[in-house]
């Protein structure tokens, strides 16, 4: 297929309507490289699969196939011996769970829905279940080793979280009672990736140690006490340890990942046409399109076609014909009649059509199969070279006669315009007659009379028309197939006001065979609307009829399936009840059995009495209500406004406030005061009242945070414990505004950034800047 004629005809706003409806990359390469394809079998098979997608999009709501990255580019690393990343690691996981969860659901589907062409393409995944579950279980959704991917880790992991806890435990032993008081705030904060504690500058020498940084003003110093500093130095050594580790699995699972690359590539592919599948389905519901038939024989016949790119509520159907009867049409009619649109809708939807896209028009349409569609559509004037409008409008059918065969579609708007009325009617005829010479189909617009009678006399040629309301003096954008169009000017004049003698005296000026035509036309057009009326009644009836039996086809078949679903839910509640039910009573008759053989006699009627009320105990008992005992103890744990409490979340003790709401109080927590939910919180008496633990906060800078943070080029883990660290040195500046900026990039850093905002209860609101503040590459942060 020449590619002029996608732009000519905007094939390409076709494709970017597609590429709005994928989420795979695989998918969006797909629809941004469709064609229309000039083989018929590749057509059919195309349309086949679209309207399987459109049936399991009806019925299911679509393929799950969720939002998938390309894996080429790590899968051609990994060839070559490189390691994979976390990231792309987790990419090749979700890829591997697709396939298993696509799997699943056509098994399932083969019960509901025959969609052969489609469940014949998912039959080619690859399943992987070995190395999927190597990979759940190594790695997460966001690229992060899991504890459980070696021993070894999970290990280290552990080291480091007990040493954490026990230099913080250590740490709040100077924030808490007499240490206190040589300290400018009694939290605890990191400073070159060591914990620390802010001490006034005269009382530096009180703990020993490294002194790591200042503050802006001199007077706090970031002492790591030398009690501390064995511990930081081990924490460092876990950590670093933990590192190694981690590239060592993920070298092996790159290693475990290398020999299915090519496995794994085609299950990439075949998603990706999953995915553009579901693409089509959806495109093809948004426009209200149908599956055409297709003609091996090139006879087309688009019922109530419509441009799918005008809006449907104000663009006109029309019936269009072409390849059965006739192989050429000759369009006349006014300008802005219709007759252009008319072109690019007959040329666009044949294009869809070979593409395998649905084409907005009635169902029963049918479409041919060319082997190339030209145009000549537009001003084809050329500044560059030199060329008029009539000059570019013959290149251009130059080189369409040059290319053109038997199976070609032309279309031509305003044939032969641009140059003396005459001249160029004789240049149409005589171009017309060499496409049809070529045995080509041909449609084309003109204004030129002679061409009426060119389709009147020539066989296989027909006229046609846009239909003119001279009532309204407006054009109705109706193609009148079989009546040619017919001058309006004297009806025109008369109706705004030319007086009646100087209208007879035009006509009197020309001739009468073009009085005769004129009058022939006129009887056409009413044979034809009559005609036309009773035929849109019958297709209305046939519509109804047929769309009721579909109806209630469907709401049989849903009727048939749900009480098929519910018969066997029955039956599974059924059988697990009368299995439950029979364990137990055998095990009573067991009993008893073994009660008998013990001594040696009939069973008593106080033991078969026992039994019965055994089996009677079968049935579930109604809840026994709470005791007096529960009832006083949950009374003594009421809450009320200036209790001490304990968070259960933070492990810290603090005094309500004030109740928000029955859920939720305010509670002052050391310097932090936030809310917290009541099942959180544990009543503490005054004497077992611990002494307040402190915020621990990570701050940077060497004077002070500045008030903006750059995380961008960052990795995920890297950047989110820089977040925490600088909020927490905002807080402790005292001010009341920052900006984070993480740019866009693959969204991963801006969603940490707003999931840790979200849970950080001292900031009051934060949302994008401005757009010339960076937009959605910064985001600003208030607090309360």
């Amino acid at each position: 297929m020449n590619t002029k004629i996608l732009q000519t005809l905007e094939f390409d706003k076709i494709r970017q309507a597609l590429r709005a409806n994928v989420v795979t990359a695989n998918g969006d390469a797909r629809a941004a490289a469709l064609t229309p394809s000039a083989d018929v079998a590749t057509v059919r098979e195309t349309l086949a699969e679209t309207s399987d997608g459109a049936a399991i999009l009806r019925l299911t709501g679509g393929i799950p196939v969720p939002a998938l990255t390309d894996i080429t580019p790590a899968l051609q690393r990994v060839r070559i011996g490189a390691v994979l990343n976390g990231k792309e690691l987790a990419a090749v996981t979700r890829v591997l769970k697709t396939v298993q969860a696509v799997s699943d659901f056509f098994a399932d589907l083969a019960e509901r829905l025959e969609a052969d062409t489609v469940a014949a393409l998912a039959a080619q995944l690859t399943a992987l279940p070995a190395l999927t579950r190597t990979l759940r279980k190594a790695v997460d959704e966001d690229g992060r080793l899991t504890d459980e991917a070696s021993p070894e880790l999970g290990r280290i992991r552990g080291q480091v979280r007990q040493l954490e806890n026990t230099i913080r435990s250590r740490m709040e032993q100077y924030t808490r009672g007499n240490s206190a008081k040589y300290l400018s705030d009694p939290i605890i904060t990191i400073r070159d990736d060591r914990y620390v504690i802010p001490v006034k500058a005269e009382h530096r020498s009180q703990f020993g140690g490294v002194v790591h940084d200042q503050s802006a003003s001199g007077q706090t110093l970031f002492v790591e006490p030398q009690a501390i500093v064995d511990m930081n130095n081990r924490l460092r050594e876990a950590q670093i340890a933990e590192q190694t580790e981690s590239e060592r699995i993920l070298a092996e699972l790159s290693n475990e990942v290398a020999p299915y690359a090519s496995e794994l590539r085609q299950n990439a592919d075949i998603l990706g046409h999953l995915d553009f599948i579901n693409a089509k389905a959806k495109y093809a519901k948004t426009i209200k399109a149908t599956a055409p038939e297709v003609s091996a024989e090139n006879h087309v016949d688009l019922l109530a076609a419509r441009h799918p790119l005008l809006d449907p509520a104000k663009v006109v159907p029309n019936r269009i014909t072409l390849g059965a009867d006739y192989g050429a049409i000759v369009v006349t009619g006014p300008n802005t009649g219709g007759k252009t649109i008319t072109l690019k809708t007959l040329g666009l939807l044949q294009l869809m059509g070979q593409a395998g896209l649905f084409i907005p028009a009635e169902a029963g349409s049918q479409i041919g199969v060319y082997s190339n569609v030209f145009a000549d559509i537009g001003d084809e004037q050329s500044i560059e070279q030199s060329l008029s409008t009539f000059s570019g409008h013959m290149k251009t059918i130059v080189d369409i006669l040059d290319q053109l065969d038997a199976r070609s579609l032309v279309l031509f708007d305003e044939l032969g315009a641009g140059t003396d009325p005459q001249e160029g009617a004789a240049l149409a005829i005589a171009i017309l007659d060499e496409v049809g010479a070529s045995g080509a189909a041909v449609v084309a617009t003109t204004h030129y009379p002679e061409l009426k009678l060119y389709g009147y006399n020539t066989p296989g040629t027909i006229n046609a028309s846009m239909e003119f309301d001279s009532n309204t003096l407006q054009p109705t954008y109706r193609l009148l197939i079989g009546v040619p169009g017919r001058s309006n000017a004297f009806d025109i004049s008369l109706r705004l006001g030319l007086a009646a003698p100087i209208v007879e005296r035009a006509k009197g000026l020309i001739a009468d065979d073009s009085h005769d035509l004129n009058n022939m036309i006129a009887d056409l057009e009413n044979q034809r609307k009559a005609a036309e009326t009773e035929y849109h009644e019958t297709r209305r009836q046939l519509a109804e009829a047929e769309q009721l039996h579909a109806d209630l086809q469907h709401a049989y078949e849903q009727f048939y399936a749900e009480r098929e679903h519910q018969l066997a839910i029955a039956k599974d509640k059924a059988n697990a009840l009368v299995d439950t039910a029979q364990a137990k009573a055998d095990k009573i008759i067991k009993q008893l059995r073994q009660l008998q053989l013990a001594q040696h006699s009939d069973i008593k009627e106080n033991q078969l009495i026992e039994a019965k009320t055994a089996l009677n105990n079968l049935h579930q008992s109604k809840p026994v209500k709470q005791n007096r005992v529960l009832r006083r103890e949950k009374a003594k744990q009421s809450l009320r406004q200036g209790d001490t409490v304990k968070s259960l979340q933070y492990g810290q003790t603090g005094t309500l406030m004030k109740q928000v709401d029955k859920t939720h109080w305010e509670v002052q927590l050391g310097i932090i005061r936030m809310q917290l939910p009541t099942s959180d919180l544990q009543k503490v008496t005054q004497a077992s009242e611990p002494e307040p633990k402190r915020r621990i906060t990570t701050v940077r800078g060497a004077s002070g945070p500045s008030t903006t943070l750059d995380l961008r080029g960052e990795r995920y883990e890297a950047a989110m414990a820089k977040l925490d660290q600088y909020i927490d040195a905002a807080l402790l500046a005292g001010y009341p505004q920052v900006t984070i900026i993480h740019g866009l990039g693959t969204g991963a850093i801006r969603n940490g950034v707003t999931k840790y905002l979200r849970q950080n209860k001292q900031v009051a609101k934060f949302g994008f800047a401005p757009q010339n503040a960076g937009g959605g590459g910064a985001t600003i942060v208030q607090f309360k």
